[in-house]
């Protein structure tokens, strides 16, 4: 299921954007719910109650707002979901990067140009769900992509999810449990028991500890050096990365 929103003051355009969106997924035979909104206060307040869409149709320019502030309040609460400015005029296509816009859609809106758009942007979607993990933690619901997870860490009963941007997640739970879900991806190995990283990240191994790229240290117990050693030397072969002997 995918879940697309549009927030356009101009009532043609919602109800050009709907009849579309029925249109392309009866043709693609996919399922697709979407919501109208034709103020940005009200999809704002939707999703500060929790509420998460895949895509975002957003227009730039609404009485008293302007949609490339309402996409930088979106993005406190949502990184993931892509947005699609809609606009009449180009000059607004960089600012729509500032705050990770996808795309921009030029008005007036054409079917053969907007079913291309639709094809990318669920494709896209599609790509991330399937390398992605869904969590349950203390400030809401989030999606991290398995790419940008550096590594993850249990205190106690807390589990610390360490993004590549800085950020930490937590969650109760498992690290015996999120290996398991993670077992398919090879990139990630579990050096030690309170800890499960991401190869991708590694910076450095040494006899006692592993230095991530954020230079985090993980401690790698007595004994297991050679074994940690050749894990990731095979992975990254595999990867076809550069080695200088």
């Amino acid at each position: 299921m995918t879940k697309v929103a549009f927030c356009d003051d101009d009532l043609s355009v919602i109800e050009t954007i709907s009849m579309l969106i029925n249109q392309y997924r009866v043709k693609r035979n996919l399922e697709i719910e979407y919501a109208a909104f034709q103020s940005p206060l009200e999809l704002l307040a939707e999703i500060e109650k929790g509420m998460r869409y895949d895509v975002l149709f957003l227009d730039v320019v609404m009485p008293g707002e302007n949609g490339i502030e309402v996409a930088k309040e979106i993005r406190q609460y949502d990184s993931n979901v892509k947005i699609i400015f809609l606009t009449s005029s180009e000059e607004f296509a960089v600012q729509s990067y500032t705050v990770g816009a996808y795309f921009y859609q030029l008005k007036p809106i054409w079917e053969e140009s907007f079913v291309r758009l639709l094809d990318s942007v669920i494709a896209e979607c599609k790509k991330e769900q399937q390398n992605s993990l869904i969590l349950r933690c203390k400030t809401g619901i989030a999606r991290i992509e398995l790419n940008k997870l550096e590594y993850c860490e249990v205190i106690g009963r807390t589990l610390l999810f360490h993004l590549d941007d800085g950020k930490v997640l937590e969650r109760v739970g498992s690290l015996d449990e999120l290996q398991g879900k993670l077992a398919q991806f090879d990139f990630f190995l579990r050096p030690h028991r309170s800890y499960l990283i991401n190869m991708e990240y590694i910076q450095s191994i040494s006899s006692k500890a592993i230095t991530m790229v954020c230079l985090a240290q993980i401690p790698i117990p007595h004994g297991k050096y050679s074994e940690i050693k050749e894990i990731y030397l095979e992975y990254a072969f595999n990867r076809k990365q550069v080695f200088l002997s």
